[in-house]
């Protein structure tokens, strides 16, 4: 606990999966695939720029704005052979090793689910969430 507040619990992919089975989307649907977003040690700078100024990630401040989610998530339903998408996101103070966010989407055909995958979890990331690293 940190301030008071509990950290979310992330969700089981198990039970995601059997309830993504059991809707009536998954007829159409060939192909699951799951994006798990974790706070990792290494800075974003040093992974994404190569930019390394020896310092390391303790944790990160997370928050998101559900609006724009909601907006991404139904963007992505518009790609072709799109069935079924599901997302969480934690929030607060992260944790190396935390996890950040899980998506779920179920497609026809894994083209189409990878392009898909590949869109929202970019659109999340660079529309709809602040991430403030903590070095140590």
């Amino acid at each position: 606990m940190i301030n008071g507040e509990m950290k979310k619990v992330s969700p089981s992919m198990d039970e995601w999966l059997k309830e993504a089975k059991a809707d009536p989307a998954a007829l159409k649907v060939g192909m699951f695939l799951v994006h798990n977003g974790v706070v990792r040690q290494t800075p974003k700078a040093k992974v994404r720029q190569e930019l390394d100024d020896g310092s390391l990630v303790k944790g990160m401040e997370f928050a998101y704005d559900a609006a724009k989610v909601d907006a991404a998530v139904a963007e992505t339903y518009k790609m072709e052979g799109i069935f079924y998408i599901r997302v969480w996101l934690n929030e607060g103070w992260l944790e190396v090793g935390d996890d950040i966010m899980y998506i779920l989407i179920g497609g026809d055909i894994r083209p189409h689910v990878v392009d898909a995958l590949q869109f929202l979890v970019e659109k999340i990331k660079s529309e709809c969430v602040t991430e403030i690293e903590q070095k140590q």
